[in-house]
């Protein structure tokens, strides 16, 4: 258990999941496009100044591990669960005892997590102050076993569009495309939507729970982590049938990107460019088809104890990072190309949550959707 670790079996075990990429002698000299597996088994393609970004990142990683077990180590075992330290479901509570300390505590959190969790804590620092933990706690310990036993060879519309999308569902990823790694994620998919017979199942949901399980290692914590993602950190109704939560985020989103980023929103408006070809899958995914799975999951970070008001920054920051290009397009398939291609070639996660806009630097705060105020 993380407790009884040592700080350096913690930092072994880390230094061994963040490997250096180094590309052939060839590669370097040619400035080749080259092939490499992220820490989540997921193939990427970049030239070689993409891959000395990454190990740039690694290497931030590695000592932002380091100050997570400096603190665990002065301030004691998980000290970040502490009652007033709450999820985003609850917010950061100021009673009248509240302790500096434990106000110092919730504000180094905070910082700690817009850096990024080490991976190795990922799972359990999520699974904690997401709320999954509390949610879990509130069934009996049987509550996973028995669902998907209960719902074992039922079939509904939900079931069947899961079989369809399970195969499309990141292929050729080393597990999640196998038969174990298809059965794990159905069984949580197909759970799901017996849990929440609103949301049943929606497309896009695969995306987010084949993360969910690769970071998560168990299907139980993979399939909490879901639910309390569903129904209390993202926007209600954004997987029901009509995707009502969805429009609205797309109507937001839209206002904050007149508001924030005008030149970009009048020029996008010129050419009839509709911020839904690109948004909707953004918001869905939760960026999980477009960014790469180590930029995602740092956005997750700060999802899954800030609230939904990152998806919105990130959105807007993609936007903003590429304005003098964008504004130089003519045709919406010029657009469309000049984000994708952003997005898959975003290695380095601080370049997107730091990103300054209109009225100062542009980060979350609560998980309440932004006012057009």
């Amino acid at each position: 258990m993380f407790g009884t670790q040592s700080k350096r079996d913690l930092a072994l075990e880390l230094q061994a999941q963040i490997p250096i990429l180094r590309p052939s002698i060839h590669a370097r000299r040619a400035n080749l496009t080259v092939k490499f597996q992220d820490l989540y088994g997921f193939t990427v393609e970049g030239n070689v100044d993409d891959v000395n970004v990454l190990n740039e990142v690694r290497e931030k990683v590695r000592q932002q591990g380091r100050v997570w077990w400096a603190l665990e180590a002065s301030k004691g075992a998980n000290w970040y669960l502490q009652p007033q330290v709450s999820s985003i479901s609850e917010g950061i509570v100021l009673k009248s005892s509240l302790k500096l300390s434990a106000l110092a505590n919730a504000i180094t959190l905070k910082k700690l997590i817009r850096k990024g969790i080490p991976p190795v804590l990922r799972p359990k620092v999520w699974f904690s102050l997401s709320g999954a933990a509390k949610k879990k706690s509130t069934v009996p310990e049987s509550y996973y076993n028995d669902l998907t036993k209960a719902v074992e060879g039922k079939v509904t519309p939900a079931t069947r569009q899961i079989d369809h999308d399970l195969p499309r569902t990141f292929p050729g990823h080393p597990w999640l495309d196998t038969p174990e790694g298809h059965a794990a994620l159905r069984r949580v998919l197909v759970g799901y939507s017996f849990r929440d017979s609103d949301v049943g199942y929606c497309q896009g949901l695969n995306y987010v729970a084949a993360l969910l399980l690769l970071v998560m290692k168990t299907e139980e914590d993979a399939f909490w982590m879901l639910a309390v993602l569903l129904e209390n950190v993202l926007v209600n109704d954004c997987y029901t049938n009509n995707l009502s939560g969805c429009h609205v985020e797309q109507r937001v989103f839209k206002d904050l990107l007149a508001k924030k980023c005008p030149r970009i929103a009048t020029h996008l408006e010129a050419l009839e460019f509709d911020v839904s070809l690109v948004a909707t899958e953004w918001f869905l995914c939760l960026f999980s088809k477009s960014l790469p799975s180590e930029t995602t999951l740092r956005v997750w970070d700060v999802l899954f104890y800030e609230g939904a008001k990152v998806l919105f920054h990130v959105a807007l920051a993609i936007f903003k990072m590429k304005e003098e290009e964008l504004l130089l397009t003519h045709q919406v398939g010029d657009i469309i190309n000049i984000l994708q291609r952003t997005t898959h070639h975003l290695f380095d996660p601080d370049e997107l949550l730091t990103i300054k806009i209109e009225h100062g630097i542009f980060f979350p705060c609560g998980n309440h959707l932004p006012s057009g105020s």
